[in-house]
């Protein structure tokens, strides 16, 4: 019977090998007849049912040939494929530790234990295990892929690769090999290389639709958009409910601009697989494109419902919630990426972007420095780092790190555009200037790189090239594409009409307005009201030089007085002087806009008053969460601020006429004299310096201005150098703002025919009632025009120089004029350049009446009202009651004049 049965079993053999399984079973079955428990048949029997897809009565059949003989290896080993078929990955373990105890070289064992060990999470294990299967069958491709696959999910990709070339050494037809390579160089940043192998994987298997997924995937990388667009078609005209490659078609159709299309293609699908996580997480990246935050962070909300440990989707959730001003809770969503996968450069880069923007710059800087620790090569970790560096003042750091970005990356836009911020920062204009070019020739429509160039030229006093920009800066400024910084247009001929649509194109376009205003609270009290300014210029700045002294003068039983401040401490005298100047003194400089509104809402502040526009370093944001029931603008900014959320602008008749008020998003508040306030504390050294100690010839008229060299436009300068050649022996003295704007202002004199040594420039000194004794110098100071001297022009007066001015056509170009004729010499004012010319020249050779006009201006500073700083503060005190009794009423804000307080006969 025994020798029967093995001739039975070899014959079952022979027939099986010959693909005649079920002959082979019948021999099987006739051996199991005669010996029930005879072990081999059991375990071919086993092996048919299988390979069948009969997993349950594989597991059974094997079980029972185990039962017979359990030192059996290559049952244990089916038992174990047959129980992972039926996915009991813990049981199917078991089977292959049994299978490798009783036969510790079995190979394939270890292969499959190596799988199930990777099926049940542990990769260590799993990967050990491989390792035994492939040291003893160096030949097994399957191996060797698997191998590579999980050392893919330990974030091993440079060693998976050397695990798919073994496989592909073993098998060079093996498609998966070729395809999962291509993902590991992918993730090493080989992109060329990546788009070999699943070129190679295609042409094997040309219509693998994951193989032209990938494909697709790595043209986007390159940027070949067009080209991955047509990869994702091929995808899935084989396989059109592909989710993977309409999502990622969507995504190149993003990149192409082609949104709506983009949405189509998420779309389809949803329509497939509707909890489809990387469709929905692509689908709300194309609404953040469109600048549809909140949709998309619907998107990324339901992705994370379905996958809640989608890095991806954390990561775009956490973009979206920045883009929508909510940093707190975008920090969230980073912090819980990170928690999953805590070396995940995006979101380790994207974690210090939300730190930068709560202004937490040191944690921000650590975040970077993590992501540049577990990625050294991410350039705009690295980029980012550069910024937060310059606003901890370590610029030299920065400048570094830009340097070091460009080296690598002479492309990113990014990091050109700051570097040249950062240049200007340190008055390195026209290293700048170059920075500002590169980036716009990178990008033509960056949104901020033309106002940095615009901005630099008027620094450096490079006012050939504004002139062939002053087409260009009108189409931006008219056009609402791109934010021109407003302040540009102060600087050069400009109408009112014009700076008013720039203004409110910029508020636009940068942000600066809200849907959806939180409700003010109306106080109604009795007692003082609570008024609150607001600067980055508590410091040594004009601004603070006018204002300081307002600030102790205010009627503290009517007003309760608060300073805000969001700019640097100068540690100054000024800066002490202004924070013991107000009854409370908030430095909020590492706060947000929100913050800061929030702030103004919890001290309960009636009345706002911000003190800088569009000036440097501003902060509009704070003002356009609506924190105050009334809130205006005054003093910084000459001009409109386009922006709805500010109810007032405080002026005077001179320098804004009511007829002006429909170039005004503001309502126009006029005091009865000069607008401007002006510190009547302000010390003069009593020693004047000589003229040698300042550089002056010792005879000959000296023209003074010190305004800053962007004010000096080309038509009045122009008048200067006229000037000089008809007054032999006058020098124009001017303020040196930097040396490149000084050595630019030279070259204009001698092209005007002018010895360049007729200019002089005065340094910057450390004391202000230095400055103000060597005015005095001075025989008349020359305003400028389109932009007059505001401090500057009030300093002369202050110090007994006259001011000769024009009046233009815009709040800024009118602010001498109104400072004349508060002091009572309205006969300095001109109407136009020719005029200005002839009264400067006729001063200038007539030396009576240019002693009398200076005795007149001497005798006038302590007569009249424009150094009066007490009487300007009852003024503004009674403007800011009028304003607040305009709101407790229920009624709009509208434009009203300010009764002017009657002197003492």
């Amino acid at each position: 019977m025994a020798d029967s049965n093995a001739a039975l079993l070899q014959e079952g053999l022979m027939l099986h090998r010959r693909g005649a399984v079920g002959e082979a079973a019948s021999r099987y079955s006739e051996v199991l007849r005669s010996d029930p428990v005879n072990a081999e048949a059991l375990y071919y029997l086993a092996v048919i049912a299988c390979q069948h897809g009969r997993f349950g009565e594989g597991v059974e059949l094997a079980r029972r040939a185990l039962g017979v003989n359990a030192k059996q290896a290559r049952t244990h080993n089916l038992l174990g494929l047959a129980l992972a078929r039926l996915g009991q990955d813990a049981a199917a373990l078991r089977s292959f530790d049994d299978a490798v105890a009783c036969q510790p070289d079995f190979a394939e064992a270890h292969g499959n234990r190596a799988n199930a060990l990777a099926g049940l999470g542990r990769l260590s294990e799993a990967l050990a295990s491989y390792d035994r299967a492939v040291g003893l069958r160096p030949d097994s491709c399957e191996d060797w892929c698997n191998r590579g696959s999980v050392l893919l999910q330990l974030d091993r990709p440079a060693e998976a690769i050397e695990s798919y070339d073994r496989a592909l050494l073993a098998k060079p037809d093996f498609v998966d090999a070729h395809l999962q390579r291509g993902v590991a160089l992918a993730l090493v940043g080989r992109h060329q290389e990546a788009l070999a192998s699943y070129d190679k994987a295609l042409e094997i298997a040309p219509a693998h639709a994951d193989a032209l997924n990938n494909r697709g995937n790595t043209l986007r990388k390159l940027a070949r958009h067009d080209e991955a667009l047509e990869s994702f078609d091929r995808a899935i005209r084989i396989a059109p409910n592909h989710v993977a490659a309409l999502s990622s078609r969507a995504a190149a159709l993003s990149d192409l601009g082609r949104h709506d299309a983009a949405l189509a293609s998420c779309d389809s699908a949803l329509a497939v697989d509707p909890r489809s996580v990387d469709a929905l997480n692509v689908r709300g990246s194309v609404l953040m494109n469109l600048g549809r935050h909140e949709e998309a962070l619907t998107n990324f909300d339901t992705a994370l419902a379905a996958k809640p440990d989608h890095v991806g989707a954390l990561n775009n959730r956490g973009i979206a919630l920045g883009r929508l001003d909510r940093h707190e809770q975008a920090l969230a969503s980073f912090e819980r990426a990170l928690a999953i996968k805590p070396d995940d450069v995006d979101a380790l880069n994207n974690r210090g972007n939300a730190l930068f923007s709560l202004m937490r710059n040191d944690e921000a800087l650590a975040s970077y420095d993590s992501a540049l620790l577990a990625a050294p090569g991410h350039v705009d970790a690295r980029c980012n780092r550069g910024h937060v560096l310059v606003e901890l003042g370590r610029h030299a750091e920065a400048l570094a790190t830009y340097d070091a970005v460009l080296a690598t990356r002479p492309d990113h836009v990014d990091a050109v555009y700051r570097r040249g911020v950062l240049l200007r920062r340190l008055q390195r204009f026209e290293e700048a200037i170059d920075c500002y070019r590169r980036a716009l020739a990178l990008d033509p429509g960056h949104p901020d790189a033309f106002s940095g160039l615009v901005l630099c030229l008027l620094l450096a006093g490079d006012r050939a090239e504004i002139a062939a920009l002053s087409d260009e800066i009108a189409a931006r400024a008219a056009a609402g594409t791109s934010p021109l910084e407003p302040f540009i247009l102060l600087a050069i001929d400009s109408t009112p009409a014009q700076q008013l649509a720039c203004a409110r194109n910029y508020v636009r376009l940068k942000g600066l307005t809200r849907t959806a205003a939180p409700a003010v609270r109306r106080r109604e009290h009795a007692g003082k009201l609570r008024l609150a300014y607001l600067s980055a210029d508590f410091r040594r700045h004009p601004v603070a030089y006018l204002i300081a002294h307002l600030f102790r003068l205010h009627d503290r039983s009517r007003f309760e007085v608060i300073g805000i401040s969001f700019g640097r401490d100068d540690r100054s005298e000024m800066r002490a002087r202004i924070a013991k100047s107000f009854d409370q003194f908030h430095d909020v400089a590492a706060r947000t806009d929100r913050q800061v509104a929030e702030l103004v809402r919890e001290l309960g502040i009636d009345i706002a008053v911000d003190l800088m526009g569009h000036t440097e370093d501003s902060r509009l944001g704070v003002l356009a969460d609506r924190p105050a029931p009334v809130q205006l603008t005054y003093l910084g900014y000459p001009s409109t601020t386009g922006a709805d959320f500010i109810d007032y602008v405080i002026a005077d008749p001179v320098v804004l006429p009511f007829d002006q008020q429909p170039f005004y998003t503001e309502k126009i508040v006029h005091l009865p004299e000069c607008y401007l306030v002006n510190d009547a504390t302000k010390a003069i050294a009593p020693r004047t310096p000589s003229r040698r100690e300042a550089g002056l010839p010792d005879a000959g008229v000296v023209f003074c201005c010190f305004n800053h060299s962007y004010k000096i436009a080309p038509p009045t300068f122009a008048v200067w150098m006229r000037l000089l050649s008809r007054v032999p022996g006058g020098v124009l003295w001017l303020s040196r703002t930097s040396e490149v704007a000084a050595r630019n202002l030279r070259r204009s004199a001698a092209a005007h025919g002018i010895d360049p040594e007729r200019v002089i420039f005065a340094p910057r000194v450390e004391r202000m009632e230095d400055h103000l004794a060597r005015f005095r110098l001075a025989d008349l100071f020359l305003d400028t025009l389109p932009y007059n001297g505001h401090t500057t022009a009030s300093d002369a007066l202050w110090a007994g120089v006259p001011v000769v001015t024009c009046a233009g056509v815009a709040f800024a170009g009118r602010v001498a004029a109104s400072l004349l004729k508060a002091i009572g010499a309205p006969e300095l004012v001109t109407h136009d350049l020719a005029d200005y010319e002839a009264l400067a020249l006729a001063l200038a050779t007539d030396s009576s009446a240019r002693d009398a006009v200076r005795r007149k201006v001497a005798d006038h500073r302590a007569s009249h009202p424009l150094f009066d700083t007490d009487r300007t503060r009852r003024h503004l005190e009674s403007a800011y009651t009028t304003m607040w009794d305009i709101y407790r009423r229920g009624e709009t804000p509208r434009s009203f004049r300010v009764e002017p307080i009657e002197r003492p006969s």
